[in-house]
């Protein structure tokens, strides 16, 4: 691929990349990141932030800046957010996921996240990847809605070029003539970008469909593809929920589905093991 150097496979001689995190190795142990969409208050993510440690999850994660299609919509409680993220933290021992939008505030909130999350809309904010590269956290590099595999891959190099190596790919739809799920979930994308990096590859079936009927086989799916891991959105009431609530998992469904993706995990693992 055209100009792909520090993220491309050979850059590692056919080496994986993985990065660790808590008591867990990405692209060694698959992993779940699980909780809502965004922090609400106390009482919402606490609750949540226990659902998702009770149900076996290995991350939490949690929006305290929600960047939004209307100015009018929610947009998060910013600092607030993160310190009730922190006190989540505290209390299960998982660690924080959370997402960065501006380039002044990269050092700051990586004092409370253990990884940074950059969303779809900013996939291409080229100082804020940057930052994020001088940071050093692990960052999940969401593919933007409109993007192919090379521009994605391009944005990750960004943070690779600046000395994080700690890079996570994450598809999360894109946007296509479809209408009748939110974006459309490009499962191919994951075996294409295993192929041409090293990085590690998450996909996100709440956002990358926006169905809650849709997520569950999606997981199963992702896993068959190759994923490294899932994000899943999980509020502890989604009928009351801010942002996303028809694409949000209550905490049985979500406790269900956990157990069900064990065992997927491991059938993958003893097929591509034949």
């Amino acid at each position: 691929m055209k100009n792909l150097k520090l993220a491309a496979l050979n850059h590692t001689e056919g080496k994986r990349t993985l990065i660790e995190i808590g008591s867990h190795i990405i692209g060694e142990d698959f992993v779940v990141i699980g909780g809502p969409c965004s922090v609400e208050n106390e009482t919402q993510l606490m609750e949540s932030a226990r659902a998702v440690h009770d149900a076996g999850a290995h991350m939490l994660r949690g929006g305290a800046f929600k960047p939004r299609t209307s100015p009018y919509d929610f947009q998060g409680l910013g600092l607030e957010g993160l310190r009730i993220l922190s006190r989540a933290k505290k209390k299960y021992g998982l660690p924080i996921v959370t997402e960065v939008v501006d380039p002044r505030d990269v050092s700051w909130v990586s004092e409370f996240a253990d990884v940074l999350q950059i969303g779809a809309r900013n996939m291409q904010n080229f100082s804020l990847l940057r930052e994020v590269g001088f940071s050093g956290k692990p960052v999940i590099l969401k593919r933007g809605m409109y993007s192919t595999l090379a521009e994605w891959v391009n944005c990750a190099e960004y943070i690779l070029k600046e000395g994080n190596p700690n890079v996570i790919l994450c598809e999360r739809g894109i946007r296509t003539f479809e209408t009748y799920t939110r974006n459309t979930l490009d499962l191919s994308i994951v075996p294409a970008a295993k192929e041409v990096t090293h990085l590690p590859v998450f996909v996100d079936p709440s956002h990358g469909t926006g169905k809650y009927s849709l997520i569950e086989p999606m997981c199963y799916a992702a896993i068959a593809a190759g994923a490294d891991g899932l994000l899943i959105e999980v509020h502890n009431c989604p009928e009351k929920a801010l942002s996303d609530a028809k694409q949000q998992y209550t905490p049985e469904v979500f406790a269900s589905l956990m157990k069900k993706i064990e065992k997927a995990v491991v059938c993958m693992r003893e097929l591509s093991n034949d």
